[in-house]
């Protein structure tokens, strides 16, 4: 079996593709990915930015070297409700696209809960929105691209995600920090963040939940790989 992981951001899969090969990419890309082999299974994993071009782009590289037969789509999400705690992770049962009202299943059903994908970072009153027009628990940028293509291919999709920002978190606007490639920029952020020392407690917060849900969300993905006989 084939299983292609797809990301936004390297830091949500560093705790999983700890000890992986790391593959060689086009340099200027934006792409990173690695790869490891597990008796007949190969696992790659790929993150290539922010939105629905990136996760494209990474999918489109986790099938280069051949068809995937499954695709996890994984990272960190917003919390849309209270109950969705930051450093928590979910088994996603359904991702609604905001865009165009699509809905898709992941497999297995999961926990009963619904992320919603938008085309921009999701602040408290957008979050808030989000919660009510779709009774959604998460938030994200990148799932719907990766289900519809998966659909397109009659493949399974995992959609698993980690509470990176609770509902009520004070965060800094990032969807102007972030360029055509869906990459944070780094020094128009570090700029912002040295004029706004509102936000310096706020951000700090959001590395450490980030940490602590990227670790969630390994330990999540190994256990449901190692339910369906594959070792990460």
């Amino acid at each position: 079996m084939r299983i292609g992981i797809i990301a936004a951001l390297a830091g949500e899969l560093k705790p999983l593709v700890r000890g992986w090969q790391k593959m060689p990419v086009v340099r200027g890309s934006g792409i990173q990915m690695w790869q490891t082999a597990q008796r007949e299974d190969e696992l790659v994993a790929v993150c290539a930015g922010m939105g629905a071009a990136a996760a494209r782009r990474a999918f489109a590289a986790a099938e280069f070297a051949g068809s995937l037969d499954r695709v996890f789509s994984v990272g960190w999400a917003g919390a849309l409700t209270a109950e969705a705690e930051p450093g928590t992770a979910y088994l996603v049962s359904e991702i609604v696209d905001t865009q165009t009202g699509e809905r898709f299943s992941s497999a297995p059903p999961g926990e009963g809960v619904r992320l919603v994908t938008s085309v921009m970072a999701a602040g408290a009153d957008e979050k808030r929105r989000l919660a009510a027009s779709y009774r959604a628990s998460l938030v994200d940028m990148e799932a719907a691209a990766i289900a519809r293509l998966a659909r397109m291919r009659d493949i399974p999709i995992v959609c698993i995600k980690a509470v990176s920002d609770g509902v009520e978190a004070k965060l800094p606007d990032l969807n102007p920090l972030i360029d055509v490639d869906g990459k944070l920029r780094m020094p128009a952020f570090l700029a912002m963040l040295a004029l706004h020392p509102e936000y310096w407690g706020p951000v700090a917060s959001l590395a450490r939940t980030s940490a602590r849900a990227a670790n969630r969300l390994a330990a999540m993905i190994a256990t449901h790989l190692r339910t369906e006989g594959v070792k990460a």
